[in-house]
C-alpha cells in the first residue's frame, strides 16, 4: 500500500490528496486554483488549473494522467460542459476515461471546477 499523506503534500486537510492501493490510485478533488491556492478565472484557464492540480496529486503516488480510468468533474456552471468536453479530448487519448459531470452550488476557495479521479496501473 502506498499513500500520499497531507504532510507529504503540504495539505492542511485531514485527508490524503491521493491514495494508492493494489494498483489503483484515488485522487481527492483537485480544484481550479493556482499553486498558491487562489481561484483561477476564465473557463480554459480554470480547466487547465484543475488538471495541473490533478497531475500534481497523481505524481505523489507515482501515477500520471495516462493511468486515469475515471474522473468526476464538479462545476459551478453546467454550461462549462462543451468547453470541458473539448478540453478532455485534448488531454486524454482515445479511449478516454469514463467521466461524470455534476453541477454544484459552490466549490471551496471560489473555484469553478473540481476534478477527482480514479487511476489504475497494472
Amino acid at each position: 500500500m502506498t499513500t500520499s499523506t497531507p504532510a507529504a503534500t503540504g495539505s492542511a486537510h485531514p485527508y490524503s490528496p491521493a491514495y494508492a492501493v493494489a494498483g489503483f490510485g484515488f485522487v481527492s478533488g483537485a480544484l481550479s486554483v493556482d499553486e498558491n491556492g487562489r481561484a483561477v478565472a476564465g473557463v480554459e484557464p480554470a480547466l487547465d488549473a484543475a488538471v495541473a492540480r490533478l497531475t500534481e496529486r497523481l505524481g505523489t503516488i507515482d501515477m500520471t494522467l495516462d493511468d486515469v480510468v475515471k474522473t468526476t468533474y464538479f462545476v459551478t456552471d453546467v454550461s462549462l460542459r462543451d468547453a470541458a468536453n473539448r478540453h478532455y479530448e485534448s488531454i486524454f487519448a482515445a479511449p478516454r476515461p469514463a467521466r461524470s459531470f455534476v453541477e454544484v452550488a459552490a466549490l471551496p476557495y471560489g473555484a469553478t471546477v473540481e476534478i477527482e479521479a480514479i487511476a489504475h496501473r497494472a
